[in-house]
């Protein structure tokens, strides 16, 4: 009579639907978890950009930067939001109202190159004007002539992209800051390759509207990252219990 108790346990094999549910979980568990990692990433990165545009916004003003130091504003981060200041006359026979929709309604950037005496021009962004208020005859007192002084926030040109119409120079219809093809229509030359957005100082008449630069930024990145490792975990659970259940004896598999 043969003694059962002794009979060597069969090989249990893997099965092919297993190899795959592991590899699957394995491979998105991963892929979550690097996006995961990739908002905390981002999420590091957000709070410097936040503290450095707050630390440089309510700095004492500078003077903007001469011609001669241009060619070192390669790379926007080093200077935008940076507080300045800067003297000249206003070009505003040359004036460029950029479409725009901001806290006060639909309306329009008024972009006017300001002559410092050194023979460079730097445009400014004056302010916000509504759309009945586009046409520069309608707002004759706050077009200063003679010389002023500016304080506001360097900014990067702006060039279009996929929340940016592009614009037409030629008919006089802008979407975008875009300050190479400003100087262009406007003739200039020796033209900064930044732009300034002009404080809250009033204006004669109340417009433009200055002041407007947005300084603050969506933070999202942390209540994601804990999102996307929040899914890893439910991936890594949900292929635990297909691979138990897969690699179990049939007549358990059959009970539950």
């Amino acid at each position: 009579m043969t003694d059962l108790s002794k009979t060597p346990p069969r090989n249990r094999r893997i099965r092919p639907a297993a190899i795959v549910v592991l590899f699957l979980t394995v491979v998105l568990t991963g892929f979550l978890l690097a996006l995961g990692t990739w908002q905390v990433q981002r999420l590091s990165w957000k709070l410097g950009l936040i503290e450095r545009v707050e630390a440089r916004a309510h700095a004492t003003p500078v003077d903007a930067p001469a011609a001669a130091g241009w060619p070192t504003l390669a790379d926007p981060a080093e200077y935008e939001y940076r507080r300045v200041k800067l003297s000249g006359t206003f070009l505003n026979n040359k004036e460029i109202q950029v479409y725009t929709v901001s806290d006060l309604g639909p309306g329009y950037w008024v972009m006017t190159p300001l002559a410092r005496d050194d023979g460079s021009n730097v445009i400014v962004n004056r302010g916000f004007v509504p759309s009945d208020k586009r046409d520069p005859s309608s707002r004759r007192e706050g077009e200063p002539t003679g010389q002023v002084e500016i304080v506001g926030l360097m900014r990067a040109p702006e060039t279009g992209g996929l929340f940016l119409r592009t614009n037409d120079p030629a008919n006089g219809r802008w979407y975008s800051r875009n300050i190479p093809q400003i100087s262009q229509a406007s003739g200039l030359s020796n033209v900064a390759p930044f732009y300034v957005d002009a404080d809250a100082t009033p204006n004669p008449g109340g417009l433009p509207v200055g002041g407007k630069t947005m300084l603050t930024f969506p933070n999202n990145h942390l209540s994601y990252a804990i999102t996307w490792y929040i899914l890893a975990a439910m991936v890594v659970a949900a292929g635990w219990y297909v691979l138990r259940n897969l690699n179990a004896p049939k007549s358990k598999r059959d009970a539950e």
